[in-house]
């Protein structure tokens, strides 16, 4: 069975907790991403955020995305997978916390990032609907 290191995207690239969100979007759009990880002062992932999250937390309610930075959307302990668990607990992960992404841990280090499409990359056709079914969410 794959690992995530297999099948992840490496060299992920944080968003400081201090820096806006303005920064934040510019980063997305410079990376072709839709999701960053948002990193401490101490190097240390403190939460994901997601082109969506700026959108339906700071654009959609009027605040301006100069004014918040990202560490203020970063709630709670981020869903992470380590680099050697398998696709299968990857898939469980994502599942569990109704996400489309996860940061890859190795030890402390963040290794890259799996998302939903890499996930379905390695998998038999047959299986993807499956997939999609359980990792999608309202």
């Amino acid at each position: 069975m794959a690992k995530a290191r297999e099948i992840m995207t490496p060299g992920a690239e944080c968003i400081g907790e201090n820096q806006s969100l303005e920064e934040a979007a510019k980063k997305m759009k410079e990376l072709d991403v839709g999701a960053l990880p948002i990193c401490g002062e101490d190097n240390r992932l403190k939460g994901v955020i997601t082109d969506r999250d700026i959108v339906l937390k700071c654009l959609a309610v009027g605040t301006d995305p100069r004014q918040v930075n990202a560490g203020q959307l970063a709630q709670g302990k981020p869903a992470t997978i380590g680099a050697d668990d398998t696709v299968e607990e990857a898939i469980a992960t994502m599942t569990n916390h109704q996400v489309r992404r996860l940061p890859v841990i190795d030890g402390h280090d963040l290794v890259g990032m799996v998302s939903q499409a890499d996930i379905a990359r390695s998998m038999p056709e047959e299986r993807i609907g499956k997939l999609v079914e359980l990792i999608s969410y309202d």
